[in-house]
């Protein structure tokens, strides 16, 4: 992971640094081992905190970027998005270096900024916060820039918009490296909702539910245990004691998305937990997340998840009891 040392970070941008440090720089020797190896590497010996008074010393550098599997730029300072000061040439050298070697390069929020700069997200689609988007389009034309969505997972290249949709794609990488219930277990720990899809919108009206809107905890509780039933917008709905149209409108508030989608999500998640850790055929698994027949099951596989049960089956061997 990247930080810079030669213009002062403020203190709120330590957030994005703290998310990768949470999520790969504590080993889980119990979910597996070994873990991820986490190396803070610095454009200087000493990257400046400031108004907080912070400074963080690594004994890495940017010359052990390359080598790296996953090389993460947490974010850049406010000067190099607002004022157009330039980014550590180094820095980009290195980013480019680490990418021709075969790393995965990684950004949360205005790190794409430095990821566009290495001309690493040139002819891709990207996000970073919303409030950047704008200057992130206009200042590097070749980028696909979408401001829409919480991150792009464009393979060899991720990006992530601002705060907690950097803590998703961290998720999302634990996923793709681990599996679905290894990033599962790893969320509860964290007391976090355990699967965001990158293509959730990020302008959500209410990002923390009303008092008034607490019917909808128990009611999407009691759907995530139940997903091997046919549910319904009116059953969940009925759960919730509300109509299915103020249903709709307060989870699409809460949620950003709809509950049809949300139910395909959950039940996506269940298979891919099932795929995972148990030995169940194929059609059983369809059966128990909901999705009816393996035909139904492979079908939204492919089109979300890319590969079919079966691939993702092979490419995660078994990692929980039955």
């Amino acid at each position: 992971m990247v930080v810079t040392g030669e213009i002062p970070v403020p203190s709120w941008d330590l957030y994005e640094l703290s998310i990768p440090c949470t999520v790969f720089g504590k080993p889980q020797p119990d979910l597996a081992d070994p873990w991820y190896e986490l190396r803070l590497c610095g454009t200087a010996g000493t990257a400046p905190g400031g108004a907080a008074g912070l400074s963080l010393r690594t004994p890495y550098g940017l010359d052990d970027l390359v080598g790296a599997d996953t090389v993460v730029v947490p974010s850049v300072p406010d000067a190099c998005v607002e004022d157009g000061a330039p980014l550590p040439r180094d820095l980009i050298a290195a980013l480019r270096a680490a990418h021709d070697a075969g790393a995965r390069v990684v950004s949360l929020c205005t790190g794409a900024f430095a990821l566009a700069e290495a001309g690493l997200l040139d002819g891709r689609r990207a996000t970073a916060h919303w409030l950047h988007t704008a200057q992130l389009a206009a200042r590097y034309p070749k980028v696909d820039v979408d401001d829409s969505v919480l991150y792009v997972d464009d393979g060899d290249v991720l990006t992530s918009a601002g705060l907690t949709a950097g803590l998703d794609l961290c998720l999302h990488l634990v996923r793709r490296d681990l599996g679905a219930h290894i990033a599962n277990q790893l969320a509860r720990r964290m007391v976090v909702p355990a699967h965001r899809p990158g293509g959730q919108a990020q302008f959500i009206d209410l990002p923390v539910p009303a008092t008034d809107d607490d019917a909808l905890a128990p009611a999407l509780e009691w759907a995530r245990t139940h997903l091997d039933r046919p549910l319904t917008v009116e059953d969940l709905a009925r759960r919730a004691a509300m109509s299915p149209r103020t249903f709709y409108r307060r989870l699409r508030a809460v949620t950003g998305t709809t509950p049809l989608q949300w139910l395909l999500d959950q039940r996506l998640g269940l298979a891919r937990s099932l795929l995972e850790a148990t030995d169940l055929p194929i059609e059983k698994v369809a059966e128990l997340s909901g999705l009816g027949t393996a035909n139904n099951l492979r079908h939204h596989f492919l089109k979300q998840v890319g590969v079919t049960p079966g691939d993702y089956r092979r490419a995660f061997p078994r990692k929980a009891p039955a």
